[in-house]
């Protein structure tokens, strides 16, 4: 559940939480962009690493280390996956190659779960809306998708309770076989949906109490403003990506690291 860590915002005054949430968006879909345009481990690598002084500016290393731990074993997979693919698809011989490409992609998820964290954890949810807004979404599509992100983190907690408060009764969840685990988390998954239904009713009620939907003249006490601040940071922004194109499609391709020996 600690992934789900990162779609929780966490209230701070870093010049990263102060920035316009249009720009921290275009960063990320900057940061998946690079990400996907390469597959080599070094430019991967460089990728993941330049983001960690932004999650130092920003104050949020230690939530971003718990969604790290949270994707962890998803990475685990991702790796052990594709090698093992590797491995029985191209003759049973393991390269280096093979070994370099399958890190890069457990590299690539670990730089798009950072590059997410970052924007999530900074950015507020009424700010949110407020750029949604601002791109001319609708409201009702707007506020389904806020109402989203609030609560996605809020049943990931949930759920963890429940799951405590059934081990404290006896239940097992980690033995057994793989049927036998499946079938013991339905003493988990039955009190979430209905208290899921049951929220879901609180919030409709609470809506029609406040007339939601009333009027299509809809105000904000809070207006968002590009600041020097925010144009710098979109100009960077933009310059990075611009490198990363030419850098991609213009010059060599970057070495190996590990080569193209057999190792197994």
């Amino acid at each position: 559940m600690s992934l789900l860590e990162g779609l929780r915002f966490t209230r701070g005054d870093s010049p990263l939480h102060r920035l316009d949430p249009r720009v921290k968006f275009l960063m990320t879909m900057v940061i998946f962009g690079i990400s996907i345009m390469f597959f080599d481990l070094i430019p991967l690598l460089l990728v993941f690493f330049l983001q960690i002084p932004l999650v130092v500016y920003g104050k949020i290393w230690r939530e971003w280390l718990k969604t790290l731990r949270g994707g962890a074993f998803l990475a685990v997979i991702i790796f052990a996956t594709n090698l093992l693919s590797f491995y029985f698809f191209r003759g049973m011989h393991l390269t280096g190659d093979t070994v370099e490409f399958s890190l890069g992609l457990t590299l690539r998820f670990l730089a798009l779960i950072t590059s997410f964290s970052l924007f999530f954890l900074t950015t507020s949810p009424d700010k949110l809306s407020l750029a949604l807004e601002k791109a001319r979404v609708p409201y009702e599509f707007n506020f389904a998708f806020i109402t989203a992100i609030r609560f996605v983190p809020v049943l990931a907690e949930e759920a963890q309770t429940i799951m405590d408060a059934q081990r404290s009764r006896g239940l097992e969840l980690d033995r057994g076989g793989f049927l036998s685990r499946i079938r013991k988390y339905i003493p988990i998954l039955l009190p979430l949906i209905i208290n899921s239904i049951r929220r879901s009713l609180e919030l409709a009620e609470a809506m029609e109490s406040r007339a939601f939907g009333a009027t299509k003249d809809r105000t904000n006490l809070y207006d968002l403003q590009m600041s020097r601040y925010d144009y710098t940071a979109l100009f960077l922004t933009l310059a990075v990506l611009l490198l990363a194109i030419y850098t991609r499609f213009f010059l060599p391709p970057f070495p190996k690291l590990l080569g193209s020996t057999v190792l197994v």
